[in-house]
């Protein structure tokens, strides 16, 4: 309990989540701080880009076979872990099919926010991780969909009588979403480059990189607390499963990195990969697939229950739970 407790302290005390407590405070006085849409989005590119580009050049160090594997274990976990969700929101929550399923997706798939704010928890720490969990990353991106439309059943196919149009920007919005593109994408070049590409661009993707984090977790905490003031009429009992499904997932991420062999630094990401929800690409997706679905639900527990619990809580509990499975 000393040792959650100490890092507990010290992540809350960090630069990054107390940018991220000022925009909550902020938006919770109903301050007129904004940051510009255009803003926001640049530094979401960069901080993208830039995981993926160092994820890349750490690969130089992993075989190929482990990286398969990898891949392997990132679709069964985004395929487990909707439908784990999906059994709790109907038999405990009693939540309807089609809403179920959307929140599902969602938790199924992941937050790269929160896996960029983990990973550099664990590089302010000194505490190594494999390089390919950002391949991991993208992998657990959008299978949760798939799988959330499946659980919704004839709900998706009167969703999607509108033509063939509407099909093909749901397979776009799935497949080559912005942001799945650029991890991929600098996770790429940053295997091509390898250590002499990130010696050339150190000073971008690696000196601005906390000092980015800090702006955008800022943009975070005031979209998270407006977004909450705004979803009314707000089911108070679903609140709790925004809480337990992140400890859930979690525990399903780290038995997954004990038979995959990772260090306690990837193991204490894949956990927090497994703990986080979306609220970027899932909700684009249902909005075009599941239209019946309420996306102040889904959109809500992601960004305003669960996100909060993971940046705050979550990442120095995941961590203490990976050095004590993992050694460290």
């Amino acid at each position: 309990m000393t040792d959650l407790l100490s890092l507990a302290a010290g992540n809350l005390l960090s630069p990054m989540i107390l940018a991220f407590a000022l925009g909550a405070l902020a938006a919770f006085l109903r301050s007129d701080l904004e940051i510009p849409e255009g803003a926001a989005k640049a530094l979401a590119i960069y901080l993208m880009f830039a995981i993926g580009f160092k994820g890349g050049v750490a690969m130089h160090s992993a075989s190929g076979l482990a990286l398969l594997w990898a891949i392997v274990a990132a679709l069964v976990l985004s395929t487990i872990l909707p439908l784990l969700a999906f059994g709790l929101l109907r038999g405990v929550w009693r939540q309807d099919r089609t809403n179920a399923a959307a929140i599902a997706a969602h938790y199924g798939s992941i937050s790269i926010v929160t896996f960029v704010t983990a990973a550099e928890f664990l590089r302010s720490r000194d505490i190594p991780y494999e390089g390919y969990l950002v391949a991991m990353t993208a992998v657990m991106e959008t299978p949760a969909i798939l799988i959330g439309l499946l659980l919704a059943g004839r709900q998706v196919q009167a969703g999607m009588q509108q033509g063939s149009s509407e099909r093909g920007e749901l397979v776009r919005e799935v497949l080559v979403n912005g942001s799945v593109m650029l991890l991929v994408g600098g996770f790429v070049i940053g295997w091509i480059t390898g250590d002499a590409g990130l010696t050339k661009i150190k000073p971008f993707v690696v000196d601005l990189f906390n000092g980015a984090l800090c702006i955008f977790l800022l943009d975070m905490g005031l979209v998270a607390v407006r977004q909450g003031r705004a979803a009314k009429h707000f089911p108070k009992p679903l609140i709790l499963f925004g809480l337990v499904m992140p400890p859930l997932g979690a525990a399903l991420g780290l038995a997954t990195a004990w038979a995959l062999g990772l260090s306690t630094g990837g193991a204490m990401l894949l956990a927090v990969l497994s703990a986080s929800a979306s609220y970027i690409a899932v909700p684009a997706a249902m909005r075009l697939a599941l239209p019946a679905a309420n996306p102040s639900l889904s959109v809500t527990l992601a960004l305003a229950i669960t996100f909060p619990f993971n940046v705050a809580i979550g990442l120095p509990l995941y961590l203490l739970a990976a050095q004590y499975l993992f050694g460290g």
